[in-house]
């Protein structure tokens, strides 16, 4: 584990993506702590859950269990790092979401400010609630 450690510290202080000598080998990237989300879904083909990599635009996997998605999930990383590397271009580091306090400011202008406090007031649920679904459909 030690390594892994190593790894994300030296990771820290790289711009966003990164190839390093310590970390070019797809075994090594598949140790670090990267962020996965695993969901069920029902919609019109039926229930199954869906597995992303936030932190890797692109790779994902579905199965009909959670075990299925998440080891298709495995099988995508691999592949979706393999090909990053063997194209010289640089791996995301893992996103820390300790940083993060879960507030930020916008500025808007006035009138979509009124408009969304009005549809809030509508729905019977504070602008923080209803700003925080909008942002999230």
């Amino acid at each position: 584990m030690a390594s892994v450690d190593k790894i994300i510290e030296k990771m820290k202080n790289q711009p966003h993506g990164i190839r390093m000598a310590e970390a070019d080998k797809v075994e090594d990237y598949m140790k670090l702590p990267y962020n996965y989300v695993i969901k069920p879904i029902n919609d019109e083909s039926g229930s199954y859950f869906y597995a992303s990599i936030l932190e890797f635009d692109g790779c994902q996997s579905t199965g009909d269990t959670f075990q299925e998605a998440y080891n298709g999930l495995m099988e995508a990383m691999e592949g979706w790092i393999e090909t990053k590397l063997e194209n010289g271009f640089a791996v995301p580091r893992p996103l820390d979401t300790e940083k993060f306090s879960g507030k930020f400011l916008v500025r808007l202008p006035k009138t979509l400010h009124a408009r969304l406090a009005l549809e809030a007031e509508k729905e019977g649920v504070s602008l923080n609630q209803y700003t925080l679904y909008k942002l999230s459909v």
